[in-house]
């Protein structure tokens, strides 16, 4: 073996007792996050002798001394790790004592095992420092980088996780950087990522067409700040693929962002230069400020203060703003260090992309897909692995954290399964797409992919899939997939299963209420009743399900109470026309069409009769248990929102209106009944008639929208508190789940987890993955290794 760096141990001082050996093997999240210098200043600490070495099970240590030093080593190797580590297990093993006056770190073993490689990580306070020192050589550097901080899941192309498998094996380390990172005692020592000003990566500012001077490293900072103040828009690399950033205070620039990029009316992130700019735009407890300024730094939704001081066409209709602060030195660069001429404190931060389409990473390929969408490109040499988008969370009030894209920050990072698996691989859904491989008692899901339904964004799914089995070493010998036959996901994975072994096939529900299982520790010896919202999943009758309660474990699911069926008339033009599923409510529930209601007025007579003999003759009418379309076609009678530009539009916005009124008591009640005999053979009916009459006939007498939502809101909220003590009336289970996209709705979640706490109930909430899609494919790993795990 190569020895990379020792340095002198302490040997037992004659007459003492005989030394003992132990190989201690570390296993979790340990490279690439300063665990061999760690181990080396403990043992020197502790006057051991020995080495340390990555390996593919992790790190492993053999440590020499006397019994209790080497006692007091394996109780604090882990106590005590890196604040990048996550220490997953320690095993020791006795070995015989042999000879050594040192202790050595040796070069990394490569080899059959696994190891865990740490998220990307924000730039820490050391960095900060040194960035904004004019002394310090690496003052303006835009890349600084230590063993606590920077990128790694994003550069890593192989593990062990060295150097030479990373993207910056392309940047050969200065005479300086070199010694850094051979010192053990250094913080850069093994940061695989350090640079300098000398040895790169350079970062680049250059003009469409030749529209202005190319410039580098600091004039290419300076020159994008004043870009930015000129109220350009400016594409920018980051860590995980290139953002379009604007002054998010002119309304001008970010109108026009808007137009380019075909957003509709979704909002758009914000960047603040720091807390005190993050406060005056949102309401910041400490939950929120925790998030903001910790190591993940992803995107907080916080309660929009009223005025903000943004541009109103930041986010348009939205009851919250999505705010981050600067998590790389680019990001810090670009507002400024003292002494640079004030520029923006607030920047619109949204991924590079059109809409639709997948983030992109690749350079040449900014140039062409960006193309009319940026003024100017920011760019550096580093090339991006795999592509990661920024993570949202919503702080709980609770303090639970929210999460409802869960990527750069988290991504790979394990989540523990409580029941054991064998390797699967999970491929999710068609919208807010992510990947899940897993293994043992161990999950890894990929960083948000998106939507499937550009070929570029099937290709970064196929990226994704393939980095992200290089890293955790999982070969899988199963394939999990949703059972609606169109989505792109579950074609992908019928070819890839070729005819000798098919996927395994989950209902999109019932994945919805195992991911929030698996997450929450659920060893599925009992089942749960699961509540499932949202806006379409393909039901086990071929109806189109996002209503239900079922009964449910690992194995199965069984459908105990679900929404009454409504016709969804013509599919995906119902979901962006909410007035048309308003129509089709009023219908089922005896209400007419008539011009005073503002669904009705929202459509012309020739959209009217079109839509009245569709309904009338089913034509292209298939049927919906949909809560989320429930929540849209409420929107829409309440005059709130009746074309939706983007997903979930029109329930964001009668979110929003809600808690205007969130101090209203009522609610508008539903109907709970029987289907056939009372028997409890065959689910219950939660029918929403009742509420839409009620709805109507508040609009009527002019009760004001936010009312209407915030009733509407505590309508549900009742509505599943009854159904599921109806539930644990037949079955005997007293433990809820509660999942799907419609619990993004924080006024929903948190009021029926109070409300079922109070009737009793263990309530299991989201907190590690998304409740929408974006935490399908766990639920699918979970499900699919419970099915195929021996029985007894």
């Amino acid at each position: 073996m190569d020895t990379v760096s020792s340095a002198p141990g302490v040997r037992p001082a004659p007459g003492t007792a005989s030394p003992v050996r132990r190989r201690v093997t570390v296993r979790g999240v340990v490279q690439g996050v300063g665990f061999r210098p760690f181990v080396h200043t403990l043992a020197v600490e502790l006057g051991l002798t020995g080495q340390v070495a990555n390996g593919p099970q992790g790190v492993v240590a053999e440590v020499q001394g006397p019994a209790p030093a080497v006692e007091a080593f394996c109780r604090r190797v882990a106590r005590e790790a890196p604040p990048l580590a996550e220490v997953a297990s320690v095993h020791h093993e006795d070995l015989p004592p042999g000879d050594g006056t040192g202790f050595a770190i040796l070069a990394s073993r490569t080899g059959e095992g696994r190891t865990l490689l740490p998220p990307d990580t924000a730039t820490c306070h050391q960095c900060l420092e040194e960035l904004a020192d004019p002394a310090d050589r690496r003052h303006r550097h835009p890349f600084i980088t230590c063993t606590h901080c920077g990128p790694r899941f994003t550069i890593a192309e192989a593990l062990p996780y060295d150097r030479a498998s990373t993207t910056m094996a392309a940047f050969p380390m200065c005479l300086q950087c070199a010694a850094e990172y051979a010192d053990p005692a250094d913080r850069r020592f093994h940061a695989q990522p350090v640079a300098c000003p000398r040895c790169g990566p350079r970062l680049r500012l250059d003009h469409p067409g030749g529209g202005g001077p190319a410039a580098e490293d600091d004039r290419a900072l300076s020159g994008a700040r004043r870009l930015l103040a000129e109220g350009a828009i400016v594409a920018v690399k980051g860590i995980g693929g290139y953002h379009l950033v604007c002054d998010a205070r002119r309304e001008d620039t970010v109108a026009e962002l808007r137009r380019r990029k075909a957003r509709g009316g979704k909002p758009f992130a914000v960047m603040a230069a720091d807390p005190a700019a993050a406060e005056r735009l949102g309401h910041v407890g400490p939950a929120e400020l925790g998030l903001l300024t910790g190591r993940v730094r992803p995107i907080v939704l916080l309660r929009r203060r009223t005025p903000d001081g943004l541009a109103a066409a930041v986010c348009p209709g939205s009851p919250d703003v999505g705010v981050m602060l600067p998590y790389t030195p680019v990001h810090r660069l670009l507002f400024g260090l003292p002494g640079d001429p004030p520029g923006p404190r607030v920047l619109v931060v949204t991924s590079g992309n059109r809409s639709g389409a997948p983030l992109v990473t690749d350079d040449l390929e900014a140039r062409t897909r960006l193309e009319g969408l940026a003024d100017a490109w920011l760019w550096h040499d580093r090339a991006i692995r795999v592509a990661c988008d920024d993570s949202v969370v919503r702080a709980a009030a609770d303090g639970r954290t929210m999460p409802l894209r869960r990527s750069r920050g988290y991504a790979p990072g394990r989540i523990a399964l409580p029941v054991p698996v064998r390797p699967v691989l999970a491929v999710g859904g068609d919208l807010k797409n992510t990947l899940c491989l897993a293994d043992g008692d161990s999950a890894w899901l990929s960083a948000h992919i998106g939507d499937l339904e550009e070929p570029a964004a099937l290709a970064a799914f196929e990226r994704a899939e393939e980095h992200l089995r290089t890293l955790t070493g999982v070969t899988p010998v199963l394939l999990a997939a949703d059972r609606h036959p169109g989505y792109r996901s579950t074609r992908w994975a019928r070819r890839r299963a070729g005819d000798g072994c098919p996927p395994v096939l989950v209902q999109h529900h019932h994945a919805h209420v195992a991911a929030a299982m698996a997450e929450n520790g659920w060893e599925g010896t009992a089942p749960v009743i699961g509540v499932a919202f949202d806006g379409t999943g393909y039901g086990d009758d071929g109806a189109i399900w996002g209503g239900e309660v079922l009964l449910a474990d690992y194995r199965g699911h069984r459908r105990l109470a679900h929404l009454a069926y409504v016709p969804l008339p013509g599919g995906d033009a119902a979901v962006r026309n909410p007035c048309r599923m308003a129509l089709s409510h009023l219908r089922a529930a005896g209400v007419p069409w008539a011009a005073d209601l503002p669904c009705a007025a929202a459509c012309s007579p020739e959209e009217l009769g079109v839509l009245g003999r569709q309904l009338e003759r089913g034509i292209g009418c298939v049927p919906t248990s949909s809560m989320g379309r429930l929540f849209d076609a409420v929107s829409s009678l309440a005059g709130v929102c009746h074309r939706a530009g983007y997903e979930a539009q029109a329930a964001l916005e009668l979110e929003a209106a809600a808690v205007r009124a969130a101090g209203e008591e009522h609610g508008y009640a539903f109907g709970l009944r029987e289907q056939g005999r009372p028997d409890g053979g065959r689910p219950l009916l939660l029918d929403p008639g009742p509420v839409i009459r009620a709805v109507a006939d508040d609009v009527r007498a002019g009760v004001p929208a936010p009312v209407v939502a915030a009733r509407f809101h505590r309508g549900v909220v009742e509505a599943v508190r009854a159904v599921c003590g109806a539930a644990r009336r037949r079955t005997g289970v007293r433990t809820v789940a509660l999942s799907g996209g419609v619990f993004g709705n924080a006024l929903l979640d948190e009021a029926c987890a109070a409300g079922l706490a109070e009737d009793g109930f263990g309530v299991l909430r989201h907190r590690v993955v998304p409740a929408g899609d974006g935490g399908l494919s766990l639920g699918q790993a979970a499900v699919a290794g419970a099915r195929t795990a021996p029985h007894g």
